[in-house]
């Protein structure tokens, strides 16, 4: 259901602009991916506020309150926060946690992400309105830039809502199939019923998670018709209800009836909140998906299609339990559907939870991606599913430990009260971090008033404290889960990103100079070997101090030797027209380059064998475009300012990608950096080359456009030298004979001294976490034959 990435997946946003009928497709295949969840939460919200806390009496006070109170929250916090407000707070078409996360970081300097450059600002992709700021806005965000605490706070915020997404994608499967299958108990005995609720759920949990591995593009086309099905019929049936049983219960809607039932029920009332939240259970979807479908399509569906459905299936249950007070069964869904469509109901319903269920699954796969991307997460395993539909991804261990976990909730809890209460605390955790992180954004990147950011904080901030302690009330019924596993996974991830920012910070301590790299020759003893040698490290600059560990114990080093550095921005995509940077490390001579490979946190990145012919190939792009530039240096482009030491080039990076243009000049010159223009929209006539030279020149920093014509050869030889025919022939002969990847094998512990607390989160979590989880050659995916590991030990 996901739209294509690339040029396709732009054009696809572009065109809901122009194009109703692209909304409408993109508002249908929205019901499948986003609104799953949500559509099915009528299954069990009525039977999980009904189970303890309060009666249903005679006066009909309980079921009007509760109507009441389920449609406010749902116009309150899906459609007028999520829909009207949390939507626009996207970070290039992208939502989610990590989304609010990378738009505060790019308007604020709080991010922890260890190595950002100036450059990564130039990226298209990291765009920023900068309107006038207003005073009351940079007090805010000088206030935050100067408290330290305050990142390493924000940071565990946003990894505390990330666990309780995992969490969701833990309970959501075993609530959403439980409730599901409890309509067994209108076809068979209660004796037999019991026993096969569980095992039926169980069977349907184990295939769904078998399943993953194709990937949901395989059956992705039956989640929109589904769950389409599904709202129609909860609809017909609300409906019905309301006609045949009760249709004054519109009156219920009036907020009058919230009062009156808190009057009543007093701490009963308040403690069944716990179950009235699981109706916006999915919301957060909205916001998570929003990269997959569009603003305008997602607002369509659930304004016109999925909130009238809801609305009138809660309406529909509430109209029959009005007139029905001394039913044989408990209060659940299927006792208000007709019993002569019970079971095509009961079929649609497993159906529609089954499509719930796949997209909190995938939707935890991606945020899981995303936390690795950015270093918050051991490393794992990610299989990309698809070919050509972008962000379909499987990470087997995940997949396997959720479902094990899955089972075990299911087993354990045996009923939709504790499941409900579980995930009921999750939900609104992960609400009331969106409503933390979209006031920031409201200050910092709208740059409205802080009084508005302040106001939509309290508001919406108000009314989910209030559920969410009617949930933590049912803390020894179930809540303990969320907590526990949230305290679990915000432990590992802080741990595993704490000793990723002290092991950059050794290696930046302990890089080693340049002047010592273009000392090493045949007067010490080190000999070039044919070949390319990708030394991968997390710096930027300097030479990393496992460079120097390897050629200590093994003195030679390749013909070709290229430093690599992996690093994520926080961007979702970055286009690969500027995904490399690359510079010289030493003069020509040395034959040594730098290249800084840029992702976002939602970027494929590349396999080992197309990365190696990638790599290769902008390099060479980058040879022709220094010499070139070498050549024209005192005639137009350098303006006197030539290079005067070939060692100090190392601080230039030139931004090599290959783009579309045609009918612009073999040089362009910009002094204002726009962005945009990296790779604006001309007709593609042919490739060329696009060169971005990142350097301030006389205060300003300038870009450069190089074009190379593939096809003519002509001029392309008139630039083209004797050494820079060398340098090619140098680079060529070495990736035929062959490359080999350097990577450090690092041990850290932590120095004496350290408090217990740092002792025990370094030299036995984190150690254990490297040791159990994927190495960087196995994340790589590494040929072992071209493998070279250096072993190092982190002191931090």
């Amino acid at each position: 259901m996901d739209l294509e990435y690339g040029n396709s997946r732009d054009a696809s946003k572009v065109s809901t602009k122009d194009s109703w009928k692209t909304i409408l497709i993109l508002a249908y295949q929205s019901l499948g991916v986003v609104y799953g969840d949500l559509g099915i939460s009528p299954l069990y919200v009525y039977k999980s506020t009904f189970a303890d806390d309060i009666q249903h009496s005679e006066t009909n006070e309980e079921i009007y309150g509760v109507l009441s109170f389920v449609f406010w929250t749902l116009t309150l916090v899906p459609l007028f926060k999520y829909v009207f407000i949390v939507l626009r707070a996207d970070d290039n078409g992208e939502g989610g946690t990590f989304a609010l996360y990378s738009l505060i970081c790019r308007h604020a300097k709080v991010s922890l992400l260890p190595n950002g450059q100036a450059a990564d600002e130039e990226l298209s992709t990291y765009k920023m309105e900068q309107p006038p700021e207003k005073n009351n806005s940079s007090r805010v965000k000088m206030y935050l830039e100067k408290h330290k605490f305050l990142h390493t706070a924000l940071l565990l915020l946003v990894l505390l809502g990330t666990c309780m997404v995992i969490g969701d994608g833990l309970l959501t499967p075993a609530i959403s199939v439980f409730s599901a299958v409890s309509g067994l108990e209108f076809f068979m005995s209660k004796e037999h019923h019991q026993y096969a609720v569980v095992p039926i759920t169980c069977i349907i949990i184990v295939c769904l998670f078998a399943l993953q591995h194709y990937g949901t593009h395989r059956v992705g086309f039956l989640f929109a018709p589904v769950v389409l099905i599904w709202l129609l019929c909860i609809s017909a049936l609300g409906l019905y209800n309301i006609f045949h049983w009760n249709p004054q219960i519109y009156e219920a809607l009036y907020p009058y009836y919230m009062f009156k039932f808190l009057k009543k029920t007093r701490k009963g009332g308040w403690m069944s909140l716990g179950g009235i939240l699981l109706c916006i259970t999915g919301s957060e979807a909205m916001f998570a998906d929003l990269g997959h479908f569009s603003y305008v399509a997602i607002q369509i569906a659930f304004t016109l299609l999925v909130y009238p459905a809801l609305i009138l299936a809660y309406m529909g249950q509430a109209a029959y339990l009005s007139q029905h007070h001394q039913s044989s069964y408990e209060i659940s869904f299927y006792v208000s559907v007709p019993e002569s469509v019970r079971w095509p109901v009961f079929i649609v319903a497993i159906l529609a939870s089954v499509v719930g269920s796949q997209a909190i699954i995938s939707g935890t796969f991606s945020i899981i991606n995303q936390s690795q991307s950015l270093g918050c997460f051991p490393r794992v395993k990610v299989v990309h599913t698809s070919d050509k539909i972008h962000g379909q991804i499987y990470i087997p261990e995940i997949n396997w430990i959720l479902m094990i976990l899955c089972i075990a909730v299911t087993i354990g809890f045996r009923d939709t009260k504790h499941m409900g209460n579980a995930s009921g605390l999750a939900v609104m955790t992960v609400m009331l971090v969106t409503t933390c992180l979209t006031s920031l954004v409201i200050i910092l990147c709208w740059h409205k008033p802080p009084i508005l950011a302040l106001t939509f904080l309290l508001f919406f901030g108000f009314i989910e404290l209030l559920y969410f302690s009617a949930s933590l009330t049912k803390f020894r019924e179930g809540a303990w889960l969320p907590i526990l596993l949230a305290l679990f996974l915000t432990t590992i991830m802080f741990v595993w990103h704490y000793a990723t920012i002290k092991k950059y910070e050794y290696d930046l301590h302990n890089k080693v100079s340049l002047e010592w790299l273009l000392a090493l020759g045949p007067s010490l003893g080190i000999a070039r070997v044919p070949g390319i040698g990708l030394v991968f490290t997390d710096l930027t600059s300097g030479i990393p101090a496992n460079f120097s560990r390897f050629v200590t114990n093994l003195p030679a080093f390749h013909r070709v030797l290229v430093f690599v550095c992996i690093k994520s921005v926080p961007v979702p995509y970055v286009p690969p027209a500027e995904r490399y940077l690359v510079g010289r490390v030493g003069p020509r001579g040395h034959r040594s380059y730098r290249c800084i490979v840029r992702y976002g946190y939602r970027d494929v990145h590349q396999d080992v064998d197309s990365f190696e012919s990638e790599l290769v190939d902008r390099l060479a792009d980058f040879i022709r475009y220094d010499w070139y530039k070498t050549d024209e240096a005192n005639s137009s482009f350098e303006d006197g300012t030539a290079r005067s030491n070939e060692s100090s080039s190392e601080c230039r990076l030139a931004v090599i990608g290959m783009v579309p243009f045609a009918g612009i000049p073999a040089f362009e010159i910009e002094e204002t950096l726009q962005p945009a223009s990296v790779s604006g929209g001309f007709t593609s006539v042919e490739s060329v080359t696009d060169v971005i030279e990142m350097r301030s020149v006389n205060g300003v920093q300038r870009r450069v456009r190089f074009a190379i014509d593939d096809e003519s050869d002509t001029d392309t030889r008139s630039v083209i030298n004797v050494q820079l025919r060398e340098e090619l022939e140098d680079l060529f002969a070495a990736q035929q004979a062959g490359a080999a990847f350097i990577l450090g094998h690092s041990h850290v512990k932590a120095k004496q001294g350290s408090s217990f607390l740092k002792s025990l989160a370094i030299n036995f979590g984190y150690n254990f976490l490297r040791r159990n989880c994927r190495g960087p050659d196995v994340a790589l995916k590494v040929p072992p034959v071209s493998l070279l590991e250096v072993g190092m030990v982190y002191v931090v």
